[in-house]
């Protein structure tokens, strides 16, 4: 698809495939660099709006960047905001109850969590269920004993939107002070960082 792009920068096709197929598999330098072949004739399409946002929204959370701040519920309806964490390692965890690889995460999250939050570690799930009481049920059944957030709007979530996610799991980990010192680390490459 790349190659593709190269030689067929004016085709209307390509802002499409890209958003739909590639955007996602590739890091912000790489899907910028594939946005600026393609002809500019083409930047009113709904696909190229979408790709400029995408690399804009993927800027605003590069490692290195104050993460931005939210407010969400939590289980009991009570808000709860980013900025409270601070102060503390936070992982950021995008998932869901009806995602899999998520729930496959989640016992590795469990055990990270209990061997580095009294050393400073908080994690603050944001789910993208849509459905309160499958959200709940599975917090409760993987054992999840951090704060958790959402506003129960799948893919249309704030938070999401705010931090470009397109699939989770998710991760995003921060420093005391709230910058973005990694991104999309699970499993050991998580425990090691």
């Amino acid at each position: 698809i790349k190659n593709y792009i190269g030689t067929h920068s004016k085709s209307i096709v390509i802002p499409y495939v890209l958003n739909r197929d590639l955007a996602y598999a590739l890091d912000v330098n790489e899907l910028d660099s594939l946005v600026n072949i393609i002809d500019t004739a083409l930047n009113a399409s709904t696909y190229m709006v979408s790709l400029k946002k995408q690399v804009e929204v993927w800027r605003s959370v590069e490692v290195g960047k104050t993460a931005p701040d939210f407010t969400l519920n939590d289980t009991t309806g009570n808000p709860v905001s980013l900025s409270s964490f601070r102060g503390k390692y936070l992982l950021i965890d995008f998932w869901a109850a009806w995602c899999g690889p998520c729930r496959k995460e989640n016992p590795n999250n469990v055990k990270l969590y209990a061997d580095y939050k009294p050393k400073g570690f908080e994690i603050l799930g944001v789910s993208f269920d849509d459905k309160r009481e499958k959200w709940v049920e599975a917090i409760k059944k993987d054992g999840l004993k951090w704060t958790q957030v959402s506003d129960l709007k799948r893919w249309k979530s704030a938070a999401g939107k705010l931090y470009g996610v397109r699939a989770i799991p998710h991760t995003v980990l921060l420093d005391k002070e709230g910058i973005i010192i990694a991104k999309n680390l699970t499993g050991e490459k998580l425990r090691v960082k």
